[in-house]
């Protein structure tokens, strides 16, 4: 598990499968409480959309605004355990 993402508004976590590869990603968004995992097909076009976002040296501003996109899916409430 590596933090990849960590800004006021948005944490996003990688998680990776036993062999190293992407297992999954975890969104969290600070503000509104809610989180999701994305794994399978949605985590490698998500980790693809990253990789171009992050050639275009975006600013933070810049990067919320792609995560902003995921907030409509994120239905769990974030919970400390």
């Amino acid at each position: 598990m590596d933090m990849i993402y960590n800004s006021p508004s948005y944490c996003v976590v990688e998680f990776k499968d036993p062999e190293g590869l992407v297992g999954g990603f975890e969104i969290m968004d600070k503000l509104s409480r809610r989180e999701i995992y994305i794994g399978g097909e949605l985590a490698r076009h998500f980790r693809s959309d990253v990789q171009q976002l992050i050639q275009s040296e975006p600013s933070e501003e810049d990067v919320d605004e792609f995560l902003r996109r995921f907030e409509g899916l994120m239905h769990q409430p974030m919970v400390m355990h």
